[in-house]
Formats: C-alpha cells, structure tokens, sequence
C-alpha cells in the first residue's frame, strides 16, 4: 500500500514525519477554494479536504491523504489572501479577538473514506503599524488562511490558544493519528 500526501505543504510534510510516517508520494490537488453561498467554515473546510481527496489520482489499494485548514472569524471564512492589502485587512479584523482555526482531514482508500475535524480558538493581539508591516513585509502571510503562519512570525502575535497547536498549524496530529491507525496504517 501506497500513501499519498495530497498537498505541497511543507508544514504537513513535517508534520507526518513526527507520527513516524514518510508519503510515498506527494501529489497536491488542484481544486477551486471558493466557498459557497452562505456556507458556514467547519462545512466549507471539511468539503475542501474531500474535494482535494477526489481530485488526486490513485490506484485502488493507494491511501491517499488530505487537508485544510481554514480561518474563520464567526460565520466569516478568512481564506489565502489574494494580496498584502487583504492579509492586512485580515490580521486588523483579527487583532484583540479570539477566532477559530478549522482542520479538517479527510484519508480515503479505494472507496473508502475516513474524515475528522478538529477546531481550535486562537486570540491574536492587536498588531501596531510597525508590527503589521513588518508581518507583510516578510511575505509570510502568503498561501496562509486568514493571512498567517502560527509557526513563524505570527507566533509572537498569539497570546493564547486552546486546541491543537498542529491543527493550527495545518494537520491535527492527534486525529491524522487516528485515521491511520483506522485505516491499518503502522507507524
């Protein structure tokens, strides 16, 4: 049996590697992000993983594996900014409030599909002008829902979070675990 990682993150690359498991292959899906009309995030996130499941090619005995990770800000989604002008409208509407981080994974094996969600609140500080620009000088917030990476810079701007650390960071561990011990996965 094959796995396939069906993303080009890094983070989730890395992340896999603290369960113990190396993908055999790494074929990111190509699929349009757009929420639906009145489509509310831990929907809209958990539909994103599925998608990006079906959209990667594989054999009937590939174990295949996808995620997303979305921001929202109550019944707001905050997707990858489009540019530094929406990643600072991002990080404004954030600063001195708390949001949810929603990851969502989805395993799938021939027909069979294995998915869990998992939703942390996070509260980031209200960021000064000096500390805005610098954040979307460094180009981090780029490919990033809701315009930043926990795992770098942004660390700095989060005071506080109660959930799992790498879910907000792009792969929940903890349930990743569990959908591969599900699918007869040894890690």
């Amino acid at each position: 049996m094959r796995l396939i990682l069906g993303s080009a993150s890094p983070r989730r690359l890395d992340l896999l590697a603290q369960l113990g498991i190396t993908p055999d292959a790494i074929s990111p899906a190509d699929i349009d992000e757009t929420p639906r009309a009145r489509e509310l995030p831990r929907p809209y996130c958990a539909r994103m993983a599925l998608e990006k499941l079906r959209a990667v090619p594989a054999g009937p005995d590939d174990l295949v594996l996808c995620a997303d990770t979305t921001v929202s800000l109550g019944r707001r989604i905050l997707g990858k900014p489009r540019d530094a002008g929406e990643a600072a409208a991002f990080l404004l509407k954030l600063g001195g409030r708390r949001h949810s981080v929603i990851s969502a994974v989805a395993l799938g094996r021939g027909g069979r599909v294995w998915q869990r969600v998992s939703v942390s609140a996070v509260k980031m500080k209200r960021l000064s002008d000096a500390e805005l620009n610098g954040y979307l000088d460094s180009g981090e917030w780029r490919g990033k829902a809701g315009g930043y990476a926990i795992q770098g810079r942004a660390g700095a701007f989060i005071p506080w979070i109660s959930g799992s650390f790498s879910a907000i960071m792009g792969l929940p561990l903890y349930e990743t675990a569990q959908l591969l011990d599900a699918a007869g996965v040894r890690r």
